[in-house]
């Protein structure tokens, strides 16, 4: 008989003093791509700053964990998934550096560069197969947010339209190989024919490694917004009612739908589409932008202590990545409220 294994609590970090949308405005130039629903920027963000690492933030985030759990929670992790939207390292990822940190010693430590925005949720799925299929019995998932503040104040790209728009962030996942909240379905799907669509480049012929003049940042065309657009519309409700019907409820019958939160539009379309309320699709957008794979465990967490996700409850989660060439979703019998 497969193991059930379970969501047993999430955590955040947030860094630094809220940035109002005035520091961006002051930079700000004429232009047409600023009108575009997918820039329309939130009222506020967190930007990491220059000194802070990818482990630093995933540390903090940890630290509800410990006081939650005890240290022994912690030190008997089996098993340590990261994913960092903008690695301090190019060469190394995070993960053996977290283990040291938090003084853990897991039999599988992987550093998850894929996956997006749909990262926490891929990463559910990669510890839900480990501790499956090994004897390994806990994991821990982490996924830090943190090119809005290096990236996006740049001198030249904190002009451009899209630059508002990302917050930077940090939130884990606790799993275990037991019943107490489980893990009821996953769907993931990989669209390779989508991955050429996002760009990160100079703005020029430079390689982002090459010394030389241009600021790197993701870069879109208005032909290229507009399939995003398309793809996000559809692909995020796809998997999230895939998993809906496996389970055998319909969309509007789940408690909580938590997404990525790429915009106000996409927020709108997706909980239409599962034909949910407002209060049963919760964001952060407004007040931490677009948090990347950190808007999941973060707005799970925001929910938790606002005390908005009664154990018992059906959460639904769902994002797509990139420019649509992964999306996931997950659906978790709530059991860790606070």
């Amino acid at each position: 008989m497969t193991p059930t294994v379970s969501l047993v609590d999430v955590a955040s970090y947030l860094p630094g003093e809220p940035v109002g949308t005035e520091y961006f405005t002051q930079f700000s130039r004429s232009d047409r791509m600023a009108k575009n629903v997918m820039f329309r920027s939130p009222k506020s963000r967190h930007h990491v700053s220059r000194d802070e690492s990818a482990v630093d933030m995933i540390e903090q985030a940890t630290v509800p964990l410990r006081e939650r759990h005890g240290d022994d929670a912690i030190a008997d992790v089996d098993v340590l998934l990261t994913h960092t939207q903008l690695p301090d390292n190019p060469v190394l990822g995070c993960g053996p550096e977290v283990a040291r940190r938090l003084g853990i010693r897991p039999s599988f430590v992987y550093d998850i560069h894929n996956g997006g925005c749909a990262a926490f949720v891929h990463m559910m799925a990669m510890a839900r197969m480990i501790l499956q299929s090994t004897s390994a019995r806990t994991a821990l998932i982490a996924v830090s947010q943190n090119c809005a503040g290096p990236v996006f104040t740049q001198t030249e790209i904190r002009k451009l339209a899209q630059a508002p728009v990302p917050g930077d962030g940090c939130g884990v996942g606790l799993l275990r190989k037991d019943d107490s909240a489980p893990v009821l379905d996953v769907e993931f799907r990989t669209y390779p024919e989508f991955a050429g669509d996002m760009e990160f480049s100079t703005n020029g012929e430079r390689r982002y490694w090459e010394p030389g003049e241009g600021q790197s940042c993701v870069s879109f065309t208005e032909s290229k917004v507009t399939k995003v657009l398309a793809r996000g519309n559809r692909l995020v409700p796809e998997v999230a009612l895939a998993v809906c019907d496996r389970i055998g409820v319909k969309g509007s019958e789940v408690d909580a739908f938590v997404t990525n939160q790429p915009n106000r539009l996409f927020l709108r379309n997706w909980r239409d589409a599962l034909q949910l309320s407002p209060q049963r699709h919760p964001d952060t957008f407004d007040s931490c932008g677009n948090l990347f794979a950190a808007a999941i465990p973060v707005t799970l967490d925001v929910e938790n202590r606002a005390g908005r996700l009664p154990n018992g409850s059906l959460v639904l989660m769902a994002a797509f990545a990139h420019a649509g060439d992964f999306a996931a979703a997950a659906a978790v019998r709530w059991g860790a409220a606070r």
